[in-house]
């Protein structure tokens, strides 16, 4: 067992690449932070954030003036399980530049005077993100769903912090055997510098969430790692972006990113709960280096993890679990013709027995643009995890 789980990386078998949104005057990425749905009627959607970005110089494609924070979270469809998408599908669901007071504005604080809505059902779609930023002491996380496959949504509406003070989503949102929702945060301290995930519950079809429980212990929440130099944007965290996977026997499973420099040194690690995300406790390290990793329970029980891979030669990679998330097998190397460290952040999902998808965002090192890699847009791959 040891010499196959440290085999060297391999490619996956019969991988599929592809286009899912591109275009050359936006920055497009981070469907981590979006979501990757098959709906009622067979479609996928996936949801991403695009940005406009001229590609004109090296600080277009800067982090510090193009983030996860701004950009429209949209939406696009696929009628083929993913092989092609339609770009005349391209919806506009959610502006990062609107504000507490917008939001608050628009309506009632919560969705309780509103229809509850089928958490189970694959029409029930919901998005999640803070505002004005993510991981900032003025965090507010907002929710905003679809009960018909993404074609309507709702108003965006803000989650009540219940005094734990700055919090952020990014559209990890799940649901239970029972039918109870779970929305996973993050928590960021008032300087910025430590975070730690947590998970909010709805048990009346989304109209309300209140707090649950800490994924983390307090004391291994990031305080080692941090050194509080320049800006925790690009600062060490032990624990962030936490994705809870509830699995067919009743276990829920959540994949975390932990880095010590978000351009190359992060990974992916697992956590476990087998009290419906009541109380959790550390389960795994997937890999050395790759985060955030999107995690899926394919039909035959295995788990597929798959991350973007920031260091050299840079791409996007996975891992299979034959036990659950307990151990995970050598590294598949999805695609490794990236331009630069500025990609990944996946959505997985089985599209047919035996095959995944993983949708994320890419730049090509041979894209005619190169600004620190090629232009930012949003692929797919479709590979076979053996």
């Amino acid at each position: 067992m040891l010499i196959e789980r440290f085999r060297k990386p391999r490619t996956a078998t019969q991988p599929d690449h592809g286009i899912v949104y591109r275009s050359e005057s936006e920055f497009s990425g981070w469907p981590f932070l979006g979501g990757l749905w098959r709906i009622g009627s067979g479609q996928i959607v996936s949801a991403f954030t695009r940005l406009p970005c001229a590609y004109g110089g090296e600080a277009d494609v800067h982090h510090n003036n193009l983030t996860v924070s701004q950009g429209l979270v949209s939406i696009i469809r696929s009628d083929d399980d993913g092989l092609t998408w339609k770009p005349d599908s391209v919806q506009t669901v959610f502006d990062k530049a609107m504000t507490a007071e917008e939001i608050a504005a628009r309506g009632e604080p919560d969705y309780a005077s509103e229809p509850a809505v089928d958490l189970q059902s694959a029409d029930t779609l919901v998005l999640s993100g803070g505002i004005p930023g993510l991981f900032v002491p003025s965090s507010k996380p907002w929710i905003c769903l679809s009960a018909d496959g993404g074609f309507t949504w709702r108003r965006p509406t803000l989650l009540d912090p219940e005094s734990l003070g700055s919090l952020s989503g990014h559209a990890s949102v799940s649901v239970r055997a029972d039918g109870v929702g779970l929305i996973a945060l993050t928590r960021v301290t008032p300087d910025g510098w430590t975070r730690r995930p947590l998970v909010y519950a709805s048990v009346d079809g989304a109209r309300t969430w209140n707090f649950l429980s800490f994924v983390t212990p307090e004391m291994d929440d990031g305080t080692a790692v941090s050194p509080r130099e320049g800006s925790p944007r690009f600062g060490a965290h032990r624990y962030f972006y936490p994705r809870p996977l509830p699995l067919r026997d009743g276990r829920i499973i959540c994949s975390m990113r932990s880095q010590r420099n978000p351009t190359g040194v992060l990974w992916t690690e697992i956590f476990e709960s087998l009290d419906g995300g009541r109380t959790w406790s550390f389960l795994s390290r997937v890999n050395d280096w790759g985060a955030p990793g999107d995690i899926v329970e394919m039909a035959d029980g295995r788990i597929v993890c798959v991350y973007g891979y920031r260091l050299a030669p840079f791409g996007v990679r996975a891992r299979v679990s034959l036990d659950g998330g307990k151990t995970w097998e050598s590294e598949l190397v999805l695609r490794d013709d990236g331009g630069s460290w500025d990609l990944g952040y996946p959505r997985v999902m089985e599209v047919e027995p035996g095959r995944v998808m993983a949708v994320y965002y890419f730049n090509s090192k041979d894209d005619p643009v190169q600004l620190n890699g090629g232009v930012r847009h949003v692929a797919r791959t479709i590979f076979t995890p053996d």
